[in-house]
C-alpha cells in the first residue's frame, strides 16, 4: 500500500471511528461524516486520475453533490434540533418521544 492510499484510508477510518465513539453532539457526528465524504472523494478522483478512463471522470463529482445534499440535510436538522430542544446533544434526541 502506497503512503498516499495510506493516508486516505486511515482519513477514513478516523472519521468512522470518531463517529462511533464520539457521538455527544450532532455537529460532532455530521464533521465526522464530512471528514469521510471527503476521503472518499480525494481517493475517488485520484482513481480516475491513475488509471486515466473517461467513463469513471463523473463519479468524484456525482459524490461531491451527493456529499452537498447530506451536509445541507443535516445542517438543517441541526437548526431543527437546537431550536426545539434547545442543544444538539444526541442523548437528548428519541424517536419514540416524537
Amino acid at each position: 500500500m502506497t503512503p498516499l492510499h495510506f493516508s486516505f484510508s486511515s482519513a477514513f477510518v478516523l472519521g468512522l471511528m470518531g463517529l462511533a465513539f464520539h457521538r455527544t453532539h450532532l455537529l460532532s457526528a455530521l464533521l465526522c461524516l464530512e471528514g469521510m465524504m471527503l476521503s472518499l472523494f480525494i481517493a475517488l478522483a485520484l482513481w480516475t486520475l491513475q488509471f486515466e478512463s473517461t467513463s469513471f471522470s463523473t463519479a468524484p463529482m456525482l459524490l461531491l453533490a451527493f456529499s452537498a445534499c447530506e451536509a445541507s440535510t443535516g445542517l438543517a436538522l441541526l437548526v431543527a434540533t437546537a431550536r426545539t430542544h434547545g442543544n444538539d446533544r444526541l442523548q437528548n434526541l428519541n424517536l419514540l418521544q416524537c
